[in-house]
């Protein structure tokens, strides 16, 4: 089993604000947008570094999406960045309508999602945002799992042309993907190779699944973990030869059990080689005040969780 190990813990958020403070630099058509959370989503480097493309829209989150839409015209593009539940629910409107149907080149880069934010409560944490996002034509939906890889998916959307959804979270967490890792959008990346069970993973939930994979192989259970990072459009090639492999499969997200990575999942088996599912996920509910720890083992986004759900499936082969 490949070992991946914590290079030191850091919030992805930050990984955001790596990439477009390099963005600033190489790209001059990069511009940033902010909805009144320049500290939260990292931005200050970039507004320090390049005043005259950055815009302080205020609490006008609606707007925000409408002027980003406008500067694609004459060639820029646009990084909106707020809460996740604020660029998403708040403006899903606008999003669809000027961004989508339009196919306007905007990247929608989203903090504090899922229910790592913690102590905020359901009003701040999105279990839907996924969904809301996936279901748009010609979007394209990336949750990343750590600091490097929420750095190199912002570099990456810089050179994707297409209106985009980058979700990631607010809390530190282990920072272990390579830092020279290519990041490939719609493409998984194979963590560690195995014969009994699927894992595919995303986000916060990535980590945990390595954790679970290791208790596994003690407990003589052979997991095949895979980052699945891009959503939609989803590795299903990737899917399916490991699923064809292992016979089963557990997905895992920090996300509502409807319309995330495990209904996506679902539809590439039901279409291709339906095989015995297991869903680890938020059921259908929304969330409450607490801490991220004591909100992923309540609400069973861990690796204990993984863990259970695996030998479910397996029971089902």
């Amino acid at each position: 089993m490949k070992k991946y190990t914590n290079q030191g813990s850091k919030d992805t958020r930050s990984g955001f604000g790596a990439g477009m403070t390099e963005l600033g630099q190489k790209n001059e058509n990069v511009v940033a947008l902010c909805a009144d959370l320049i500290g939260s989503l990292k931005f200050d480097d970039f507004k320090k570094n390049h005043p005259e493309r950055f815009f302080q829209i205020g609490i006008a989150e609606a707007n925000m999406i409408g002027i980003a839409a406008g500067l694609t015209i004459g060639g820029k593009i646009p990084f909106t960045g707020t809460f996740a539940n604020f660029s998403t629910g708040r403006v899903y409107d606008q999003i669809r309508q000027s961004v989508a149907y339009s196919d306007k080149n905007v990247k929608i880069c989203a903090s504090h999602a899922g229910l790592t934010l913690g102590e905020d409560g359901a009003t701040h944490q999105i279990l839907e945002d996924i969904g809301l996002m996936k279901m748009l034509p010609g979007m394209t939906v990336i949750n990343t799992c750590d600091y490097n890889q929420t750095k190199a998916a912002t570099l990456a959307l810089a050179d994707h042309h297409g209106p985009a959804y980058l979700r990631f979270g607010r809390p530190v967490v282990p920072n272990f993907t390579p830092a020279d890792e290519p990041f490939v959008i719609g493409k998984a990346i194979m963590l560690n190779e195995g014969t009994d069970v699927t894992i595919v993973a995303t986000g916060h939930l990535v980590w945990e699944a390595l954790i679970a994979a290791e208790a596994l192989e003690a407990k003589g259970i052979s997991a095949e973990v895979i980052n699945i990072h891009t959503i939609k459009p989803l590795d299903d090639e990737a899917i399916l030869k490991s699923v064809a492999k292992t016979g089963c499969i557990v997905t895992a997200e920090e996300h509502n059990i409807l319309g995330g990575l495990g209904e996506s999942v679902a539809r590439v088996l039901a279409l291709n080689s339906p095989k015995p599912q297991e869903f680890v996920a938020v059921n259908d509910s929304f969330g409450e005040s607490g801490t991220p720890e004591q909100l992923m083992e309540k609400y069973k986004l861990n690796n204990q969780a993984i863990v259970e759900a695996v030998e479910r499936v397996i029971k089902r082969k």
